[in-house]
């Protein structure tokens, strides 16, 4: 799916991302818009991080950016948590048929659709899997230490981004588990808060040999997500209620709160973009 909407719209995203950075707002913005598209928060990070190497932007102008893509990553939860598996079936087909058509519009078209089809199919599974998983000795230990712990259930989370490289991913897993009445909607918050963590590991490895501004954006990405977490996190269960009020849906109740926290924290840190970025060049500046 990602590979379908980069090569259909990658060109003009990496364009807008170069003339639109001039403000941390505009930065932002953009930074939302171009993670929607291309639904990664990992491919953005590693094409700025990209950018940053060859001196096509600087260091400061990324911070809008770094904070757009949190918002916009949320986009693909939400989208998620409101798709069915009645809709496996028809994208896989359709997406089949675009990518036998000989022509490259309609071959990315194709990979999107069917790229999508593959994710809502791994969900149905995670679903239906998560049961007899969690009954199994090596894994219910696990499960209720996730259950009990939102620290445990946050480690759980970077850990196993980290691993497959994709905080969307790791959200999708936990709703699987909360479909299946596995995972409680605490521990299920606490997984996404810590996949905001694991998911800068892509982004750190892009920045290695990238030069020194290039390893200040991915220090900046992990400080705003670590700390976002850290604020977060010893209210999980006051947060869980809060989202309860808002859906009756499992899914859409995680995805809310995926949306609610990623803005919250970037706003948080838009007035202080200029200071937060003066902070990580005083404490990583000298490193190389």
């Amino acid at each position: 799916m990602r590979t379908g909407l980069m090569n259909i719209s990658g060109k003009i995203m990496k364009e807008w991302l170069l003339r639109f950075t001039s403000t941390p707002f505009k930065g932002l913005l953009f930074g939302i818009l171009i993670t929607v598209l291309l639904q990664s928060s990992s491919a953005v990070m590693i094409l700025t991080v990209g950018f940053i190497s060859a001196g096509l932007l600087s260091f400061p102008q990324s911070i809008g950016i770094i904070l757009g893509t949190n918002i916009g990553t949320t986009a693909t939860v939400e989208f998620l948590a409101y798709g069915t598996d009645e809709m496996i079936i028809p994208l896989l087909i359709l997406g089949s048929i675009f990518i036998l058509i000989p022509m490259t519009k309609a071959r990315n078209i194709g990979l999107f659709f069917y790229g999508l089809g593959a994710i809502f199919l791994a969900m149905f599974g995670f679903e239906h899997l998560a049961a007899p998983l969690a009954d199994s000795d090596a894994i219910r230990p696990l499960i209720a230490n996730v259950n009990n712990s939102v620290l445990v259930s946050a480690i759980v989370g970077c850990i196993l981004t980290a691993i497959i490289q994709s905080s969307t991913a790791m959200t999708g897993i936990a709703m699987g588990f909360m479909n299946a009445n596995i995972v409680n909607l605490p521990a299920a918050i606490a997984l996404m808060l810590g996949s905001n963590i694991g998911t800068c590991l892509d982004a750190y490895i892009a920045s290695i040999g990238g030069g020194r501004e290039a390893k200040l954006s991915v220090y900046a990405h992990i400080w705003l997500n670590v700390v976002g977490v850290l604020l977060f996190l010893p209210f999980t269960e006051t947060f869980a209620k809060y989202m309860e009020h808002l859906s009756l849906i499992p899914e859409k109740q995680l995805a809310h709160a995926s949306v609610v926290f990623n803005i919250v924290v970037s706003l948080l840190v838009l007035p202080f973009a200029k200071p937060f970025a003066a902070f990580i060049e005083n404490l990583h500046g000298n490193k190389r």
